[in-house]
């Protein structure tokens, strides 16, 4: 028996196929470090124990992003190491903080499947879970991706196709135990505006960019154990490594801080889409639009939906052509839940 693992292919998962994922990691402080050196993270509840704790926190979490990374990182050897694509997110809720010396470990279980016309690819839809060291659920999401199959002749199987919410209600976020912002520093958070300051309909230009290099994307795939193949191996595509999707998401967020520094937590994930692909030498850019708002009930905490888009260089707030379809410059489409002081 061959004794190395050449990934799964379209036609080795079945519906309510569960699998667990190796390896469990213990993130420490050296996760942030490295967070904040690959992106320009500025968030002040993830860079200081001290700002954390006067928000009600023990101490600064892992960033929200960070801990979704490890997560997924743990999944791509049983999911998409042979994938074209990941395609989604949807129903993504981060349950609890993650802080240093948690331990996390993954599983997924498979909810959806559709062959695409062509027979030689198809769709896996699968319902995430990350687990601490106390078999606590600390973030959970679905994601579809796109993936090879190996035996072309295989038959298609029964298609699939989960009923997925368009979007998380404000009463499926949870606000982690003893968050506070009764007595938030807006001074030491970096900007003034507050969640009354936000309109429904308000568009963002974060004005910044970086320019994304070969040597950073890889030092974050490795980071985040993504070893799906299309992020390390020219001969799979030819045309250039393929940025990871979570290296694009990171940096949106870390660049949204300019126009949305006290978003503080990132609580739920909407829907998400990797509109175009990202290569070495592209420069990213950010907008954000601000789709809904909410009270939660937790003192000085209210709830803001956003959508986050990053392009390559693009006019801010140009999302789709005439024909409907994400222009060009569009790389991400990204709709989520974060928490922000009233």
């Amino acid at each position: 028996m061959a004794k190395t693992n050449p990934g799964r292919f379209f036609e080795d998962y079945s519906i309510g196929q569960v699998l667990h994922h190796a390896v469990p990691r213990t993130v420490t402080v050296g996760e942030r470090a490295l967070y904040h050196a690959l992106y320009p993270a500025r968030h002040a509840l993830y860079s200081s124990d001290e700002f954390a704790r006067s928000c009600g926190l023990p101490q600064s979490p892992i960033d929200d992003l960070a801990a979704f990374h490890v997560v997924f990182g743990k999944t791509v050897p049983d999911i998409s190491l042979n994938a074209v694509a990941n395609l989604g997110y949807a129903e993504g809720r981060w349950l609890q903080p993650v802080y240093p010396g948690d331990t996390l470990r993954s599983e997924s279980e498979v909810i959806g499947l559709k062959q695409n016309s062509n027979g030689k690819t198809g769709v896996v839809w699968v319902r995430t879970r990350g687990l601490n060291q106390r078999d606590e659920v600390v973030i959970e999401y679905v994601r579809w991706v796109m993936v090879r199959k190996s035996n072309l002749d295989a038959p298609a199987p029964e298609t699939v196709v989960p009923d997925l919410k368009k979007a998380l209600e404000p009463g499926d976020l949870v606000v982690p135990n003893g968050l506070d912002f009764s007595k938030y520093d807006f001074a030491l958070a970096g900007e003034p505006h507050r969640w009354g300051d936000y309109q429904i309909g308000e568009t963002i230009d974060h004005v910044d960019g970086v320019t994304v290099e070969e040597a950073e994307h890889m030092l974050a795939t490795r980071l985040w154990q993504n070893t799906a193949k299309v992020h390390f191996d020219l001969t799979f595509r030819p045309d250039g490594r393929l940025i990871y999707g979570g290296h694009v998401i990171s940096m949106a967020r870390a660049l949204s801080f300019n126009g949305l520094a006290n978003a503080q937590m990132i609580v739920g994930l909407n829907a998400g889409a990797h509109a175009n692909p990202c290569f070495a030498g592209d420069t990213i850019k950010a907008w954000s639009e601000v789709v809904d708002k909410a009270e939660t009930g937790v003192p000085g905490v209210g709830a803001i939906r956003l959508r986050l888009v990053a392009t390559k260089g693009g006019e801010p707030f140009a999302l789709r052509g005439p024909d409907g379809k994400y222009s060009p410059d569009v790389l991400l489409d990204l709709d989520y839940w974060a928490l922000m002081p009233i």
